[in-house]
């Protein structure tokens, strides 16, 4: 099969699971998104299964490239990559900088890939395939967030690391639905003060 073709058919099927949801999700709106001819998602992804897979599968693809672009001195993070893929951040500024930019990314550029990653999460509380296939992008933030933090030469044991983790993972939702009141009282009307205080509380030294 044409593989610039099948490529095409995934990017529209991220695009109308960001748009639609889940449920909009049909053979016939990744045609109409891909602008192809009727029966060509079909064609290469014969059930909504596959159609579902065949995004995840993109989106994990795609998952490391805002650390890429956004982060060049951190590690790429998601799927084939690993935290020694960068030199990472020298003090903690810039690593506040760098996680700043990656919010901003998944809230700016990188909101359809988000918006189709969050969709596909739900659909996989129902599909176990499903979730292994997206598992290995979330996890694979743990270790590299790990690596950040000991790069930039902050406290790094894996309690700190998830709740690194857990906290960015749970900023994006509210990004990308929050009213701006919301937004204010979540700390991320700023995002640069927020990834501040927030590795300011993760790597508080302990006390007692």
């Amino acid at each position: 099969m044409n593989q610039d073709r099948r490529d095409r058919l995934r990017d529209a099927a991220i695009a109308v699971l960001a748009r639609e949801g889940g449920r909009g999700l049909t053979h016939r709106a990744v045609d109409a998104e891909a602008v192809v001819p009727s029966g060509t998602a079909k064609n290469y992804f014969p059930t909504r299964d596959a159609l579902l897979r065949a995004a995840a599968e993109r989106c994990a693809e795609q998952y490391r490239v805002p650390a890429a672009t956004v982060a060049q001195t951190g590690p790429q993070t998601g799927p084939q990559t690993g935290p020694e893929a960068g030199p990472g951040p020298f003090d903690a500024a810039q690593l506040a900088a760098l996680l700043a930019g990656l919010l901003r990314n998944a809230a700016g550029p990188g909101r359809t890939r988000v918006l189709a990653y969050l969709e596909l999460r739900a659909e996989a509380a129902r599909r176990p395939w499903l979730a292994t296939l997206l598992d290995p992008v979330a996890a694979a933030d743990f270790a590299a967030h790990a690596y950040l933090l000991r790069a930039a030469g902050l406290p790094a044991g894996p309690e700190r690391a998830r709740a690194l983790t857990l906290a960015l993972h749970g900023a994006v939702p509210h990004l990308l639905t929050g009213t701006p009141a919301t937004l204010a009282a979540a700390g991320l009307d700023d995002l640069d003060r927020f990834t501040r205080e927030l590795l300011a509380a993760v790597c508080e030294e302990e006390t007692g």
